[in-house]
């Protein structure tokens, strides 16, 4: 490795993989949600000067339209971490006469108080700040800097962005708005094989989603690798499946399947081992199959005892309710 391809490791400079378009929309909205907040928030309650926008909300911009699938751009890190923020700076700033301890613990006990909440969104942390540091304009307001221009101009962002990223069919905010894609050869996401899958298929698949995304391809591989070795450590063995026992797949959607053992043909040789199995909930219920009991112990994900109107896991007082069709 070369020394400058040293520092971009250790800088973590990875290639840019979104399109020119998608960097000119992402200006644009930011543009214009920045925009809109400052024209709408002095048009509705008449303040001027630095208390119509606070600079946080630049930092909101970039995340809700340059990220806007990404965690911490969702409306509850938005609103939840910008309110509880503002409050968190201000009796901070009321409570507090130093100001360099003020100023401290608001940003601390807002980051504390958004991972409490599950709303962490970095811009807060700069919301927190400004009611410590903000001047004369910002302390005159109080508890009333929560409502203006917090609240104000985070409702307007919210908005803007939910009807800016509607005119893109690969940008949608929020991110539960984005349809569910089904990948082709593969009826549902719970069902595919990612054996074989290199750093260089997740660049590949991250360039063509044509958005950015907060995390990188070696970190997807390493949640792959990590969740591939839990997946397998959990994998039952063929001495585990019984005869009148119920077993599920485990997996999501219109692929989970519960199997139950109605008959088998014990043998030491486990390629002449057979169980027999009718399916009781999922793609193809009520019928009958046969297969060798270590190919079955491959196939389940885990036991679970059926109950009146639902199945729950063996291993755990957890109901695993069959999912619409």
């Amino acid at each position: 490795m070369s020394r400058i391809q040293s520092l971009q490791h250790f800088l973590s400079i990875e290639p840019e993989r979104v399109s020119h378009a998608e960097k000119f929309v992402s200006a644009l909205g930011g543009f214009l949600g920045i925009l809109l907040i400052a024209v709408i928030t002095y048009q509705t309650t008449g303040v001027d000067g630095t208390v119509v926008i606070v600079p946080s909300m630049g930092a909101s911009a970039v995340l809700l339209f340059a990220v806007p699938h990404g965690k911490l751009s969702q409306p509850w890190a938005l609103v939840g971490g910008h309110i509880i923020s503002a409050l968190v700076g201000v009796i901070c700033f009321k409570l507090v006469a130093d100001t360099f301890l003020a100023a401290s613990l608001a940003v601390g006990v807002a980051i504390a108080c958004m991972h409490l909440l599950n709303c962490i969104h970095p811009p807060g942390g700069a919301t927190a700040l400004a009611a410590v540091i903000g001047g004369s304009a910002i302390h005159e307001l109080g508890f009333g800097y929560i409502l203006i221009p917090i609240f104000i101009n985070t409702l307007i962002l919210l908005i803007v962005a939910v009807g800016f990223n509607a005119f893109f069919p690969w940008r949608r905010y929020p991110a539960s708005l984005a349809k569910k894609t089904t990948l082709p050869g593969h009826a549902e996401a719970g069902a595919i094989d990612m054996s074989g899958i290199s750093q260089d298929d997740l660049d590949y698949a991250m360039e063509k989603i044509n958005l950015l995304i907060d995390i990188t391809a070696e970190d997807l591989m390493k949640l792959y690798a990590l969740a591939s070795k839990h997946s397998q450590s959990k994998q039952l063995q063929a001495s585990q499946i019984k005869l009148d026992h119920y077993y599920s797949n485990g997996l999501f959607g219109k692929m989970w399947q519960v199997r139950h053992i109605i008959d088998e043909s014990a043998h030491a040789d486990s390629t002449k081992d057979k169980v027999i199995y009718k399916i009781m909930a999922g793609p193809g219920r009520r019928s009958t199959g046969t297969c060798s009991r270590e190919e079955f112990a491959a196939w389940a994900r885990n036991e679970v005892l059926r109950n009146e109107n639902s199945w729950q896991r063996a291993d755990k007082d957890e109901a695993v309710t069959e999912p619409d069709s």
